[in-house]
């Protein structure tokens, strides 16, 4: 069963870096820009970007979400390439904002290719030196595949490396279909290893589990089978847990973010779901719906957060 947080047991490094992230209520609400391949892919399709400098474009775009919207988040969450930087010498980035990082090197978008690495050059000492508040680790895990034992041992040597540095770990497994990974989980087989995965990596050394929600919302409408499926996450994982968006719909979102809440999740790790619109939008127009759209989605999901979800402490 999910258990509170102990801020009498954690290193003081760990807990100093958890209360930068959450809100002072001990949720989350934190935004999510850590997008690379898909992103970078999704913004070179552009015409207006014909020949353009598109790692240039993606490092804008990105500056542009976290200037507009970091202040109505917990914490940021972004990437070493293309995104801490860029945010922090613009300015972009409050110091005031709790600073998650990936360390993996993305999701693929590919379904096909389900496999992420490491972001060569950094580590969790790097991470704590450069002012990270969090380590974030992606990895594509399945509980009952024979690269299973390989991403446990993954997820060990992190955890190891994030306890020396005391820095805390996020961790985000999606889930596969073996051997049909271009075919995803339906709803009811995706509930399992949702809930299987939270039991068998959490134990690792994971300080806060990042998870799909376990039922498809298209395939599973019945809101009463969301909220089973998210108490029995609630149930398998022994650190507290957070909601990733996974480009539903906005609306959507808010209601998975609700049920989750109440079935005792700890707030949302969220990306496309609050700044999709933005990525192909231009300048002055991305700006402006990031000024409108963009915090007004922020501060809904930041009250949701704050006011039904399970706190940490």
């Amino acid at each position: 069963m999910t258990e509170f947080l102990n801020r009498s047991t954690l290193s003081l490094g760990k807990l100093r870096r958890l209360q930068q992230a959450a809100s002072p209520g001990g949720t989350f609400t934190v935004l999510a820009i850590d997008h690379r391949g898909p992103l970078r892919r999704r913004m070179a399709r552009d015409p207006a970007l014909a020949g353009a400098d598109v790692d240039g474009a993606v490092a804008l775009l990105k500056q542009d979400i976290v200037r507009a919207l970091a202040p109505s988040a917990s914490a940021v969450l972004l990437d070493p390439e293309g995104g801490i930087e860029a945010c922090v010498r613009a300015g972009a980035l409050p110091g005031s904002s709790g600073l998650l990082v990936a360390l993996d090197t993305g999701s693929t978008g590919d379904p096909a290719v389900l496999e992420t690495g490491l972001v060569p050059g950094w580590s969790p000492e790097r991470i704590a030196r450069s002012g990270g508040s969090g380590l974030k680790l992606l990895v594509y895990y399945h509980p009952e595949t024979p690269e299973a034992a390989a991403v446990e041992q993954v997820v060990r040597q992190v955890a190891a490396a994030c306890a020396a540095s005391e820095l805390p770990l996020y961790l985000e497994p999606l889930s596969y279909r073996p051997g049909d990974m271009a075919r995803p989980l339906t709803s009811a087989e995706r509930r399992p290893v949702v809930v299987e995965t939270a039991r068998r990596l959490v134990p690792l050394g994971v300080d806060i589990l990042k998870a799909e929600f376990p039922v498809d919302p298209v395939e599973t409408p019945d809101e009463g089978l969301w909220r089973e499926a998210c108490a029995e996450l609630s149930e398998a994982s022994a650190v507290p847990w957070v909601l990733l968006s996974a480009g539903v719909g906005y609306e959507t979102f808010l209601r998975q973010t609700q049920i989750a809440g109440e079935a005792g999740g700890s707030g949302v790790i969220a990306g496309r779901a609050i700044w999709n619109e933005a990525v192909t939008a231009d300048g002055a127009a991305r700006r402006g719906f990031l000024q409108a759209q963009g915090r007004d989605r922020m501060r809904r999901l930041r009250e949701l957060c704050d006011g039904v979800s399970r706190p940490i402490w």
